[in-house]
């Protein structure tokens, strides 16, 4: 098997050749447009996700070869540029190939058997999930978020570029949907027209004027804006000299044509040039550079506590929350804290990227930043999370007012929040990251704002948000995936629930395509479907939706666990749960007499013991407690929960949640003696479809209701 370095030196040849540009041209036409009819679907979209596919990062690479030597533009002949394709898409197969056998190689079979011993933890295996791991972020969010990144450095752009980062991001629009349109333009052209004339480079081409014209911009900044992420006049991208050295075409994405006009192949590569370039900028300005990372830091936090008061509400999401051990002696601080019922979320900001060096594969430089990045703000979370759990401390916040605690948390998470792209995160957490979990500190959550954004988005009540975090923090080591995104979209079609029996559960990227198309719909405004069809769209409409409804109203301790656990049930034990309330319910408004039920959940560690009736609150309160007690006791669990709703409209009036060890008692097995054992769901179901079979149209319901069948039960 050749080197790496020398398929790359044969690459770097090829992009080289007369007419190159319109191989790649072809190549993004290919892999990147999403065809559709109507409203896209996530099918539509399942190409992107083609193992033969090339992706972002090298196309990239492509490109980067193509500008070390002066570009000819010339259209080869179809033999040739067929060839061109053939050609690139088998050399980057062969570096793909080198780059994982370098890993093989450099596996020691003597340390296998070794504790502690991982073999992913060295630069060979780094490498390649760092160079082919998927994007965590949306090409939108780059383009949206820098506004809001930048929006404290604008008098630095306007004196040193000419441009507000407003205006940056208002070109940037302008030209991501001019390229749509004239790539459209170009295909439907191509119709009728002799195959050896076909070109998609055009659609790829633009002028200043052309976006100035269609994004009512003033010619004068577009062409400042433009000129700022272009390539440098007379630059040939010497530095790239190996697949991991720095690309002068991921830092300047535009390339200026002879003619004047622009050449973009990529929309993403200039997005996020939007969203990376200015911070290096001005970091080659001493006076400035500590101003910019100052801002880079407030910009992260910021970010974190609107997406979260998005769900949680502005009074649950507190920021900057000092520690101290006594009125002068400040212990640590929370960059945000999250307060909601008996749960807690510490959140830290990052802002430190993944180093050239470290994308190299230098072992020392990938731990390094994985320190300064992850470990660091892991560590300081942990540490504010411990001071929380041992109940010693005060808190203040940024204006010095004392902030009150719940007594008693059941669950602290910690959040690690990084502002920028990392790749191979979740694989370097994994692998990397050091913490020691108690019972109420879960291990940590490592994300970027990308994924935050996205989570908050899908996930935008309390509950939903927590029981996924909770779920995702469990299964640390059970999970993985390219990143966080893949994780989430499985979340939201199936319910994110492992066994026990499952070691190890490996998600591939098209998982995401759901999640993908549901943020396009949000946000971009693509005709399609904005909520993918599973836990948000189905488990709402039952009777134990609109209970976890009711519980985020009124997150209190004693029923915010049984919120918990009904969003862990499977869908088919919702539906029957939710069947069996709506039973009871119309039995409950017919005699006016109280119903019940009770459930066991998950493995028989839990149960539910549902009361339906409108009794005065000191009648029905003891009569649930006793109830719930006996059954806990019967069912030999740890935990019960008991829940009394409304007759009318199935809302919880109050819960009681039991939480200990069970034990023999001589005093409840006499008080249970006579209690049978809880008749199944599906049995009930069953007892209550035959009744309904037996009865015409026109009968009385045999709920008791005293209407018709045909209008009651019926349906």
């Amino acid at each position: 098997m050749r080197s790496e370095q020398e398929i790359f030196d044969e690459l770097a040849s090829l992009c080289a050749s007369p007419g190159y540009a319109h191989a790649i041209a072809y190549l993004c036409s290919r892999d990147n447009v999403i065809r559709y009819s109507g409203e896209m679907t996530a099918e539509d979209m399942q190409h992107l996700f083609s193992k033969s596919r090339l992706i972002r990062t090298e196309t990239s690479t492509l490109i980067g070869l193509m500008l070390k030597s002066p570009i000819d533009y010339t259209l080869p002949a179809l033999p040739i540029l067929e060839n061109y394709v053939e050609s690139t898409e088998a050399l980057l197969e062969e570096i793909h190939q080198a780059m994982s056998a370098s890993f093989r190689q450099d596996i020691d079979p003597a340390k296998i058997a070794e504790d502690g011993f991982s073999p992913f933890t060295s630069s060979a295996a780094l490498r390649e999930p760092i160079f082919y791991g998927g994007e965590s972020a949306y090409s939108f969010q780059y383009r949206d978020f820098s506004p809001a990144k930048y929006a404290n450095d604008d008098p630095w752009l306007i004196a040193n570029k000419g441009f507000s980062i407003h205006d940056a991001r208002n070109v940037v629009f302008a030209v991501s949907r001019l390229q749509d349109e004239k790539s459209i333009g170009v295909m439907r052209a191509m119709h009728g027209t002799p195959q050896e004339t076909w070109t998609f480079l055009p659609g790829y081409t633009f002028s200043v004027q052309e976006v100035a014209d269609y994004g009512r911009v003033d010619p004068a900044v577009v062409g400042r804006v433009l000129s700022a992420f272009s390539v440098p006049p007379g630059a040939c991208n010497e530095q790239f000299k190996a697949l991991h050295d720095f690309n002068i075409a991921n830092a300047s994405p535009l390339i200026r044509m002879p003619d004047g006009t622009y050449l973009l192949f990529h929309i993403y590569n200039l997005v996020e040039a939007l969203y990376e370039a200015p911070f290096y900028w001005m970091g080659g300005d001493k006076a400035y550079v500590s101003t910019a990372m100052q801002n880079r830091g407030v910009f992260t936090e910021q970010f974190a506590v609107e997406r979260l008061r998005q769900v949680f509400g502005a009074e649950n999401v507190l920021a900057n929350i000092d520690i101290y051990a006594s009125k002068d002696t400040k212990l640590a601080e929370i960059d945000v804290l999250v307060l909601f019922g008996n749960r807690a979320l510490v959140l830290q900001a990052k802002s430190k990227r993944l180093t050239l060096e470290a994308r190299r594969g230098n072992d020392l430089q990938i731990k390094d930043d994985f320190k300064k990045s992850i470990q660091d703000s892991s560590d300081q979370a942990f540490r504010c999370a411990k001071l929380i759990e041992e109940g010693r401390c005060s808190f203040k916040d940024a204006a010095g007012n004392e902030v009150t605690l719940p007594a008693s948390l059941k669950r602290i998470y910690v959040i690690c929040l990084i502002s920028d792209h990392y790749p191979a995160l979740s694989f370097q957490a994994r692998h990397f990251l050091n913490f020691a979990a108690t019972d109420t500190i879960f291990p940590p959550f490592v994300m970027d704002v990308f994924a935050l954004d996205a989570m908050t988005e899908m996930l935008s009540s309390p509950l939903h948000f927590l029981s996924y975090v909770d779920r995702r923090t469990g299964y640390t080591d059970k999970l993985m995936a390219s990143h966080e995104l893949t994780i989430l979209s499985y979340h939201l079609k199936k319910n994110l629930w492992l066994d026990d029996e499952h070691d190890m559960v490996m998600l591939d990227d098209d998982i995401s395509a759901d999640l993908d198309l549901a943020m396009l719909v949000r946000r971009e405004g693509v005709p399609g479907k904005g909520t993918p069809e599973g836990i948000l769209t189905r488990f709402s409409v039952t009777a134990l939706g609109r209970m976890v409804e009711a519980i985020e109203a009124r997150p209190d301790p004693a029923t915010i666990d049984l919120g918990f656990t009904l969003l862990t049930l499977g869908e088919d034990t919702v539906f029957e749960v939710s069947a069996v309330i709506d039973l009871l319910a119309k039995r409950a408004m017919a005699d006016g007499k109280s119903h019940d039920v009770t459930v066991g959940l998950g493995r028989g560690g839990t149960g539910l013991t549902i009361h339906c009736n409108d009794d005065p609150i000191e009648v029905a309160g003891p009569a649930l407690q006793r109830h719930c007690y006996a059954r806990k006791y019967t069912e030999h669990a740890q935990t019960w929960f008991g829940v009394c709703v409304r007759p009318m409209d199935q809302a919880p009036r109050f819960g009681i949640n039991l939480e200990f060890p069970w034990e023999q008692d001589n005093t409840m097995d006499a008080l249970t003696k006579s209690m049978g054992k809880s008749r199944k769901l599906a049995a009930l179901l069953r007892v209550a479809a035959e009744a309904r079979a037996k009865v015409g149209r026109n009968d009385p319901c045999p709920c008791g209701s005293s209407k018709k069948y045909k209008k009651c039960c019926l349906t």
